[in-house]
């Protein structure tokens, strides 16, 4: 009877070896354990949104905890990126004047590439993208630069399950 219940309880628990708790990086990325991210690069016109934007995707990698973030020199890779285009489209117009808008969509795309200790690329180059909506008041501009840290969230969530889940 216990060499049964021991033959049992050793194959219930055969079926468990491949499984575990924890992080589960894409394969090609095995080897990577820390992270650096040094400030991306702004090709958009607004000024001093790569600093958002690379604070918001080290927040996000933080968060996620699938990597840990460290300077240059103890980095396993290093994410390099560049903040390629910031985009405003009307959403809703004012009803009986379809040249007066009231919502616009917020869209940043981010071009990135993940780099190894050696230089080779590890992943991409890709691109990542967050979206947002925000109502018009009496100042646009305003209105857009409140909105900006909403869609800079979602951008460094989709760019970060990008790099930690591979998809």
């Amino acid at each position: 009877m216990k060499a049964s219940l021991a033959t049992l309880f050793c194959l219930a628990l055969s079926g468990c070896l491949g499984y575990h708790v924890g992080p589960v990086k894409p394969y090609y990325l095995r080897d990577v354990h820390r992270i650096a991210v040094p400030t991306f690069r702004n090709k958009t016109l607004l000024p001093r949104i790569e600093v958002l934007v690379t604070d918001t995707v080290i927040k996000q990698l933080q968060q996620d905890g699938t990597y840990q973030i460290t300077s240059e020199d103890k980095a396993d890779a290093t994410l390099s990126g560049e903040i390629s285009r910031i985009t405003r489209t009307p959403a809703r117009s004012v009803r009986g004047n379809v040249l007066a808008t009231t919502e616009f969509n917020l869209g940043l795309i981010v071009r990135y590439s993940l780099t190894g200790r050696n230089g080779e690329h590890l992943a991409g180059p890709s691109e990542a993208y967050g979206t947002t909506s925000f109502f018009v008041s009496s100042d646009v501009t305003t209105d857009e630069r409140q909105a900006l840290p909403l869609a800079t969230e979602d951008l460094a969530s989709r760019l970060v399950t990008q790099l930690s889940e591979g998809w």
